[in-house]
């Protein structure tokens, strides 16, 4: 009886101590909630696609090809949403490029000869590139195509059997050219057919970058606090913000250790290639590290013990994992949930890295991204060494 009486005195002890840190209390049962709401609409309620950015480049520019396109435009595959939203490209190469910018998700080359063929009862042949960066959006936005581009073909082949039965198709027409006139080829804006784990490799080297970045620098300045170290640095001759960006550094060389250990085991384990500039990418960590320092130097400031620290940082980590893009494509998302994925700096990151590793992109690609998460790392810094100088001289 002594045991357990003693048992829920210590259990009565630490609930009790639980309770009077507030912002621990609030996060508690915050986080649940928001997680099983969060995840609850992440999730698209259909398989169907909606409003992807596609882009064309119509050579022939006839009657025929128009009807092609048109075909394309109004395609609606989930209520009244498009299922693609077509953008005009001049040249196959705008299209490649419109794709590493990830301004689009495919795209389709209609020739200058299209119509001329049909017309003289030869097989045409139109192009559809693909996204390889992104396979489960890729695989969906082909299959559609070539879906609209067989029927279409279908249509045009009734049109030459109902020609051969009035007798006014062309002598040197084939079964070929009637059954099917239009062929689609697909090809990719780099060579071979990446698999899903190229696509995810960047997404989980960012996310364990970043992660070991805020979750070591929190814990670290947290564990000082109650360990009472972090005493005996302020009262060194130290400056404090020296003490701060020491602190960050140490954080980032380890993060950047753990981002190069994951690349050669992708290298090595899994035949990842990366397309682009090792420079660039590693370039695009150090930014990344960058960014999410000065949150977790904030949330190292305002929390008092590294259990609310770890139980603030898994709150902002957890929705990252599902909302940045690491295993599931944004553009699969509801509408809502795409919005709150262009708040986080990791998406930016993730989205830089696969366009360098996977499309081998250059840094014209990823300016965008850089200069945000440039802005997100200022902006946080700014706010967070002043709080952090504030707090830890009470």
């Amino acid at each position: 009886m002594q045991t357990i009486f003693d048992l829920w005195q210590i259990a009565k002890k630490d609930l009790l101590e639980f309770r009077r840190d507030r912002l621990r209390l609030i996060t508690f049962f915050i986080m649940p909630i928001f997680m099983m709401i969060m995840v609850g609409f992440i999730f698209p309620n259909q398989n169907s696609i909606k409003n992807i950015s596609i882009g064309v480049v119509n050579q022939d520019n006839q009657s025929v090809s128009q009807g092609l396109v048109e075909s394309i435009i109004d395609l609606k595959l989930s209520g009244d949403n498009p299922a693609f939203v077509v953008k005009d490209y001049s040249n196959i190469e705008a299209i490649k490029d419109g794709i590493k910018k990830q301004e689009i998700s495919g795209g389709l080359f209609i020739p200058s000869d299209f119509s001329t063929k049909i017309a003289q009862s030869e097989q045409t042949e139109v192009t559809v590139v693909e996204d390889q960066s992104n396979p489960q959006i890729s695989q969906m936005v082909n299959q559609v195509l070539v879906k609209i581009i067989d029927g279409f073909s279908g249509q045009l082949g009734q049109q030459k059997i109902n020609q051969i039965l009035v007798g006014r198709a062309s002598a040197n027409t084939s079964a070929q050219s009637i059954m099917a006139p239009i062929q689609a080829k697909l090809i990719g804006i780099i060579p071979g057919n990446p698999n899903y784990f190229e696509f995810v490799a960047p997404g989980i080297m960012a996310m364990i970058v970043m992660t070991a970045v805020l979750t070591g620098l929190a814990a670290s300045i947290s564990r000082e606090k109650e360990q009472g170290t972090l005493d005996g640095i302020l009262i060194s001759p130290i400056n404090r913000l020296a003490i701060i960006l020491g602190k960050a550094l140490s954080q980032s060389i380890r993060g950047l250790i753990q981002g190069a250990i994951v690349l050669l085991l992708a290298f090595f384990l899994f035949g990842v290639t990366v397309h682009g500039s090792l420079l660039l990418v590693a370039l695009l960590l150090i930014l990344g590290i960058f960014s999410f320092v000065g949150l977790g130097i904030l949330v190292s400031a305002i929390a008092t013990e590294q259990e609310t620290a770890t139980q603030l940082l898994f709150m902002f980590q957890f929705p990252m994992l599902f909302l940045s893009g690491v295993f599931f494509p944004i553009l699969m998302m509801p509408s809502i949930m795409q919005k709150i994925a262009h708040v986080i700096p990791l998406t930016y990151a993730i989205t830089a890295l696969r366009k360098v590793m996977v499309l081998g992109a250059g840094f014209g690609a990823v300016r965008t991204e850089f200069l945000i998460l440039l802005i997100f790392g200022v902006v946080t810094l700014t706010i967070s060494v002043p709080v952090f100088k504030r707090v830890i001289t009470k």
